[in-house]
């Protein structure tokens, strides 16, 4: 690059998480209130949820925690900062799943969008300028390399009725 272009740098952040919970990551906006209140959404979300929410604010450049499980807000912070882009946030929650608290998640006006919600490893796609980072995408656990076979595809729809969910 010629002197004076711009560059940019991209990193791989491996997400830490030991016991494999529950992750959301996301871009919100105002992180003063938001961490917060993403906090306080899911607690409405899923009756009895244990859970953390990190969430890096541009200025004065810090993560902002609160939770109601120690290790989690310890973890949900680590990640976040590890991550380091400004107004991402990571949630790490137990007893729910992503899908008890999208919906309440995605309506709230503070979240500009989900990147991932999943308990697979994962890995965040950082791209770093003179400005600072962003997250460019998120690897959700391995590559796949195959369609599925008749008879797994009869397993699947008999777990999802066992769940209470029918399919046909």
């Amino acid at each position: 690059m010629a002197s004076g272009e711009a560059s940019v740098k991209l990193e791989r952040v491996e997400v830490r998480n030991p016991d494999s919970k529950q992750v959301i990551i996301g871009q919100g906006n105002f992180t003063i209130f938001a961490c917060d209140d993403l906090f306080k959404t899911l607690l409405t979300a899923v009756p009895g949820i244990t859970c953390a929410v990190a969430m890096n604010e541009a200025a004065p450049r810090l993560t902002r925690v609160t939770g109601n499980d120690e290790r989690l807000k310890e973890l949900a912070a680590e990640n976040c900062l590890n991550i380091g882009a400004s107004h991402a946030f990571f949630i790490l929650m137990d007893h729910a799943y992503p899908l008890n608290v999208l919906g309440a998640l995605k309506s709230h006006p503070a979240v500009a969008s989900i990147y991932v919600a999943s308990a697979n490893p994962l890995e965040v796609i950082v791209a770093e300028t003179g400005l600072g980072r962003a997250v460019v995408g998120v690897v959700d656990g391995t590559s796949v390399n195959r369609v599925e076979t008749g008879e797994e595809k009869k397993q699947r729809r008999a777990l999802c009725k066992q769940l209470g969910y029918v399919v046909e």
